[in-house]
């Protein structure tokens, strides 16, 4: 038999619970806090750095710009005379001017020669009001180290001006004196004080040179022994400053945690890093405030690990009081999940339905698109059917053409067989025969554009093409006093083409040109052949009105014509015939007349040299 707790118990293990829920709470914002802390000093130390490298590659830089200048000094001959014995009348004046010129488009302080006695004999500064001309630098290291070794550097106090400096000094030519560029820091001071950031330089006695905070010049980082200082006032490097030590004092938890200020401000964390200047004996230190970064973290890991570990105890009750339930919702689960395994099937078959729905309705559709195709040619026969008996009515005329030159050849060969000119009459003949031949080719291609047939691509002579085409329209040219200008051919131009085909748009552009020039005053039609390693082009020219502009695109449309009794066909069946041969067919207009050029591709002419067969020509647009 189970006995109940008694409710002093139950209380007693209330409060226990509740007691070690807020020491865990307390522990869990202590330990957020700490490790919240450690992460914001390893951000902090990650940005100081890069702003350390950062501050050191500036303040290099800003020294590199003046390292030179000493050196390019030195070699000037008008400064090396400038230190002779008994220098040149003006010679003085005109280098001061130089120097003052220098220092103001370099940004020197004040540039200054000295001459082997250590008295200044030229200066930037020579019309200030103190000016360094006259002045004795014999004391100054950078002086007697410059003349032994050849270059010296030194940073001190400037006893003339009182403002420090960096001294930058070299040796002229036969050790008659010393150039020297001072550099004074005032610049980057500045830049640093605008920008909040906290940075001081230091020699390698630990002295402060240069500083964001002007009160910490000539301070000391750390403790500087009596016969230091007594060197230090010797050589007048810091004037009268006492060396006070720097207020920045190490804290005891790490090594670059200090605590900046004493006395009357209050001292305040910092993380100090330094890092050496190229090229010199000083290190450049960086202090970055932690104190507002670290509490700031340190609350929002506090809250952080508070609100977590709420979480977490809020996600064990509902643990505990969901396992109560675990076991009536497992079954209900199983359920679920028949049921959805059930719809799962029944999607699945769906599915597979509709896919083999789409399958039938895109093999449908490939049928369809084929029946398209196929209709789609039927129509484009019709059309061509129907265009053929227009086509047959304009080829009565193109045939009266060849006609009338057979007539014009049997007449002429009757005279000359009266004056017993037997040759010319026999090639007369032959030119019966080839006209003859036209026509029946000319039957041939009205059959062969009923049965949709294409242009054979082989090596044809350009020659033949021109020389029958002449045949067909130079009786009509001469009996219309139309001068007809046709070049010479050379016979090894040759065209990849169908030879009778293209013959017949040669006739049909030389019909057109002489419909264009009839009744005009000195009528005439060129044909030119321009060649090039890979193309030839033919090019038909009239003087005739021209074409105007607003129909000048639509000259190739089929059954577009400006003729009363023309069809509309010949254009647009010379241009299928070119492009069946790989060619182009384009025209030019104005008001000087009309050029229609075909190119057609070159090829290599053939071994033998058939004679082009007569073919008619088209009906003109």
């Amino acid at each position: 038999m189970i006995v109940p707790a008694s409710p002093t118990a139950t209380e007693y293990r209330r409060a226990v619970v509740v007691l070690a829920g807020l020491a865990v709470l307390v522990l869990a914002g202590w330990l957020g806090g700490r490790v919240a802390e450690r992460w914001a000093l390893a951000d902090l130390r990650r940005a100081a750095s890069t702003s350390l490298g950062l501050q050191v590659a500036a303040f290099r830089a800003e020294m590199q710009t003046q390292s030179s200048l000493p050196l390019a000094l030195a070699a000037d001959p008008e400064i090396a005379r400038v230190v002779a014995p008994t220098p040149e009348p003006g010679l003085v004046e005109g280098v001061n001017r130089r120097l003052a010129q220098i220092a103001e488009a370099t940004g020197a302080a004040v540039i200054y020669v000295i001459r082997g006695d250590g008295v200044t004999i030229a200066a930037s500064n020579a019309g200030a009001e103190r000016s360094f001309i006259g002045r004795d630098y014999r004391f100054r290291p950078y002086f007697r180290d410059s003349m032994a070794a050849g270059s010296a550097s030194q940073f001190a106090l400037g006893t003339v001006s009182g403002r420090p400096g960096y001294y930058l000094a070299r040796r002229l030519p036969e050790a008659a004196g010393v150039v020297v560029v001072k550099i004074e820091f005032d610049a980057i001071e500045a830049a640093w004080r605008a920008s909040h950031e906290r940075v001081f330089v230091t020699d390698p006695r630990g002295i402060v040179l240069v500083a964001s905070e002007p009160s910490w010049r000539f301070r000391a980082s750390r403790t500087v022994d009596e016969a230091e200082r007594k060197r230090i006032r010797e050589a007048l490097d810091f004037g009268e400053a006492p060396l006070q030590p720097l207020p920045v004092y190490a804290a005891s938890d790490a090594g670059d945690l200090v605590r900046v200020g004493g006395g009357a401000r209050p001292a305040w964390p910092a993380l100090m890093l330094d890092a050496p200047i190229p090229g010199t004996e000083w290190r450049l230190h960086t202090l970055t405030p932690i104190a507002a970064a670290v509490q700031r973290e340190r609350a929002q890991g506090r809250v952080i690990a508070l609100l977590a570990t709420g979480l977490a105890w809020a996600g064990l009750a509902t643990l505990l009081g969901r396992r109560r339930r675990m076991r009536t919702r497992l079954a209900e689960a199983a359920t679920r999940r028949e049921e959805l395994e059930a719809r799962v099937t029944e999607r699945t078959q769906a599915l597979s339905e509709a896919n083999r729905q789409l399958v039938a309705e895109i093999e449908e559709r490939r049928r369809a698109e084929a029946e398209r195709e196929r209709m789609g040619r039927e129509l484009a026969q019709a059309g061509r059917l129907a265009a053929l008996g227009q086509f047959a009515a304009s080829m009565a005329h193109e045939i009266n053409q060849p006609l009338a030159a057979i007539r014009s050849y049997a007449d002429n060969t009757a005279i000359l067989v009266r004056r017993g000119r037997v040759e010319d009459a026999a090639e007369n003949v032959s030119a019966i025969g080839r006209l003859t031949e036209r026509i029946g080719t000319l039957t041939r291609q009205l059959k062969g554009f009923a049965r949709r047939a294409s242009g054979r691509r082989e090596p044809v002579r350009l020659a033949d093409i021109v020389r029958g085409s002449l045949e067909v329209v130079s009786w009509r040219a001469a009996q219309a006093g139309i001068a007809l200008k046709v070049p010479s051919v050379a016979p090894d131009f040759a065209v990849l083409g169908d030879g009778p085909r293209l013959e017949q748009v040669v006739v049909n552009l030389l019909q057109n040109a002489l419909d264009a020039v009839t009744g005009r005053p000195e009528p005439w039609v060129a044909l030119r052949i321009e060649a090039t390693e890979e193309r030839v082009a033919v090019e038909v020219a009239d003087n005739g009105p021209g074409i105007p502009e607003a129909v000048r695109a639509q000259v190739f449309d089929p059954f577009f014509t400006t003729k009363s009794e023309g069809l509309g066909l010949g254009l647009a069946i010379c241009r299928g015939i070119v492009e069946e041969c790989d060619g182009t067919l384009g025209l030019r207009s104005d008001a000087d007349g009309t050029i229609f050029r075909m190119e057609l591709t070159r090829a290599v002419a053939p071994d033998d040299a058939p004679v082009a067969s007569p073919v008619a020509s088209l009906e003109s647009t």
